[in-house]
């Protein structure tokens, strides 16, 4: 399934067709030649979906020569008592929180988030909330951003919570990146349960216990192997 990704994007994610660039004696163009990509993915995962997707999505990433993946989670804003009632399991120690002005740096930055009644996670709008300095300062003017979701059913808001997300990019004026059906035929298919949409990858969670499939994986993957290709097109204009 992972396999179609690579023949119908329209952006190639060009790790294999790009050769070194020739490096003059120039410090300045040698520096810009060397200069890394980053594309950060920024999600929040209350029982560690997203996390999952977010992971693969990182594979994806850094299969583009030139691109590397930073994986943040936002703050939490629920207390620790609660999480524990709700059978929260704790965070991954190695995943950091992030800072709103830390998003300056990045080049490109998939946003991830479970639903709540087809919009996104209180989490995840609370740390838009805390993006004011950025959008005071057009911080994050022309940086190109993705969605990637989960929900507990077929019905719970797959493209909803995505497609409400878009709000936070407009007012940033930050460039809305869908996948459309670049994944390939697997997208289509309705002989079997899957996330994902048009709008980026996604899973169902069901009562919480299901774990993603390996199309919502490679869904997943996929998307970081886009994006990366999407944030390299931008820094070549």
């Amino acid at each position: 399934a992972a396999g179609t990704s690579s023949t119908t994007a329209p952006i190639a994610a060009d790790e294999e067709t790009h050769a070194t660039p020739t490096v003059t004696e120039s410090s300045e163009n040698a520096q810009s030649v060397a200069a890394t990509l980053k594309v950060f993915i920024v999600f929040y995962s209350m029982y560690g979906h997203v996390e999952k997707l977010a992971k693969r999505m990182k594979k994806g990433v850094e299969g583009v020569e030139g691109v590397e993946a930073v994986l943040y989670r936002v703050p939490e804003t629920l207390p620790d008592e609660v999480l524990e009632h709700m059978k929260a399991p704790p965070k991954a120690p190695e995943v950091p929180e992030i800072k709103a002005e830390e998003l300056a740096v990045a080049d490109a930055i998939l946003f991830g988030f479970p639903t709540r009644y087809g919009c996104m996670a209180a989490q995840m709008k609370a740390f838009f909330d805390s993006t004011g300095q950025l959008w005071k300062e057009q911080t994050l003017v022309g940086k190109p951003a993705g969605f990637f979701v989960s929900t507990g059913t077929q019905g719970g808001g797959q493209e909803t919570t995505a497609w409400t997300a878009i709000t936070q990019l407009a007012h940033h004026g930050m460039l809305f990146v869908p996948i459309g059906y670049t994944f390939g035929d697997d997208m289509s298919k309705i002989d079997f349960i899957h996330g994902g949409s048009p709008y980026g990858a996604g899973v169902y969670a069901g009562d919480g216990t299901r774990e993603p499939t390996e199309i919502e994986l490679a869904l997943a993957e996929h998307q970081g192997k886009y994006m990366a290709g999407v944030a390299k097109r931008l820094s070549q204009g």
